[in-house]
């Protein structure tokens, strides 16, 4: 059974930076994309930040780009993404999220099996 579980969210100051982590298991992490969804109350879910299978390749939307920046550590089965110059419309839960291959592609796909969410508030 595939487990994601992401953490490190929280209160921050707009400008701020938060660093998430998510620690997967249940399928050979190496072999897959991973990505970071999030959704804010009361909006649709948006696709973040992808990275391929062995970190080759990362994308990123537009509203992220520069100011977030998406890793992963394959032996240790994790995650990351470090975000700066936080902002009140990053507000969201952020969802740890298994792609169905190795490619890293600049959506959400059908097959994306999306973790527990954490939750990044952005309020002064």
């Amino acid at each position: 059974e595939v487990q994601l579980q992401a953490y490190g969210g929280g209160l921050v100051q707009p400008g701020g930076s938060l660093r998430l982590s998510c620690v997967a298991s249940g399928f050979t992490f190496s072999k897959f994309a991973m990505k970071w969804l999030r959704q804010a109350p009361g909006k649709e879910l948006e696709w973040v930040s992808t990275i391929s299978s062995g970190s080759a390749f990362t994308n990123y939307a537009d509203s992220v780009k520069g100011r977030f920046t998406i890793s992963r550590d394959n032996p240790k089965n994790a995650l990351y993404l470090q975000m700066d110059s936080l902002n009140p419309e990053d507000a969201a839960t952020y969802y740890c999220t298994k792609a169905p291959g190795p490619v890293a592609t600049a959506r959400m796909e059908d097959n994306d099996i999306r973790g527990q969410g954490t939750q990044v508030t952005v309020s002064s």
